[in-house]
């Protein structure tokens, strides 16, 4: 992997993750921008114990432009977009309309590829490869700022999960706080070890799921498995089986394990709702032990925490979606029509030949 850091004309950072060592970056963002000026301020709610960002500029953000004007796409002549060179293999840079910005932390969109009508199961191997490698140097980057706590590096596919850039991209948020879902599974991670006598909840719950019928596949490296629990209609949780804190303490055969299994998960999510559908809207979700210091949870250090990756979708079945209602939305109680069980034995049956 080569990577080259340089600037856009308006400030912000742009980094290209290329495959060949000898490729060079000297294009020059040549459009006439001025610098960003964003009102991003994040507000803690003293009911909940929770923090919200509060980003009024993002209201003019680029929304659903046609192919041809697509902000993600390389340029090409006079079509100038946020990348200034004419093609790239992945390309990571400062968000124009960020949420969370200074003080207040960083957002990052991460361009898996130059071609705007893949998609991330599109990717060859060495293509998956290299976005992981870009997650983990944006992680170990974003960890030494000193408003960042927690980084959190995800995908948003699908019209009905609110993208708004069609391109194949995700997103990297590094927030100045631990997030509450985290802090959640730290004070259960917590409480479990103190009424154990020290086991950790994260080994007991693959352990669980590996006995069970929920597993949706497994290799030497990787564990992937509805959760018993599941708050979506098909939700698959993805462990490395050597319990890690964050993407940077990977080993070297999980890494190379990593794109086969996760591009046959995605594959699967196509495959879901039988031939003809339109691809499946889904959220992917790397879950990361914050950077920050972690005396509230007690008891607990960062190696206790485990890596995992999240993948959903808020489609229930043909056609139909999956709204978060009163009970979702008002009580945050979770009501899934589609059983674990029935969501594996699904994912199961649409593997590869």
């Amino acid at each position: 992997m080569k990577k080259t850091s340089t600037r856009l004309a308006d400030g912000r950072e742009l980094i290209y993750y290329d495959l060949r060592d000898d490729t060079v970056r000297d294009a020059v963002d040549r459009r006439p921008l001025e610098r960003t000026v964003t009102t991003s301020e994040v507000r803690e709610d003293v009911l909940l114990g929770d923090s919200v960002a509060i980003a009024s500029h993002r209201q003019g953000r680029t929304y659903h432009p046609p192919a041809g004007e697509c902000p993600l796409c390389p340029s090409q002549g006079d079509r100038l977009s946020e990348i200034p060179d004419s093609s790239y293999d992945v390309a990571v840079f400062e968000n124009r309309f960020p949420s969370l910005a200074g003080d207040s932390g960083r957002c990052e969109v991460v361009c898996f590829t130059s071609d705007h009508d893949a998609s991330f199961k599109d990717l060859t191997d060495d293509q998956a490869r290299l976005v992981l490698e870009a997650w983990t140097d944006r992680t170990a980057e974003l960890s030494h700022l000193p408003s960042v706590e927690q980084v959190f590096c995800f995908e948003n596919r699908g019209a009905e999960i609110g993208v708004t850039l069609g391109h194949p991209h995700g997103q990297i948020y590094a927030y100045p706080f631990t997030t509450p879902r985290t802090a959640l599974m730290l004070r259960s991670l917590a409480a479990h070890k103190e009424a154990t006598g020290g086991e950790n909840l994260f080994d007991a719950v693959l352990a669980r799921e590996l006995a069970g019928e929920r597993v949706v596949l497994e290799t030497g490296h990787w564990v992937a498995f509805v959760p018993y629990a599941a708050h979506w209609p098909y939700e698959v949780h993805l462990y490395p089986r050597r319990r890690v804190p964050d993407l940077l303490a990977l080993d070297e055969e999980a890494r190379t394990e990593f794109p086969q299994v996760y591009l046959e998960l995605l594959r699967r999510f196509d495959r879901i709702f039988g031939e003809g559908e339109p691809p499946t809207p889904y959220i992917a979700a790397w879950h990361q032990a914050p950077f920050g210091a972690l005396e509230e949870f007690d008891g607990v250090v960062r190696e206790d925490f485990a890596l995992h990756l999240e993948l959903f979708t808020i489609r229930r079945t043909s056609g139909k979606l999956k709204f978060l209602a009163g009970s979702e939305s008002g009580m945050n109680v979770f009501i899934n029509d589609v059983p674990p069980e029935r969501a594996a034995e699904r994912l199961r049956e649409v593997a590869s030949s």
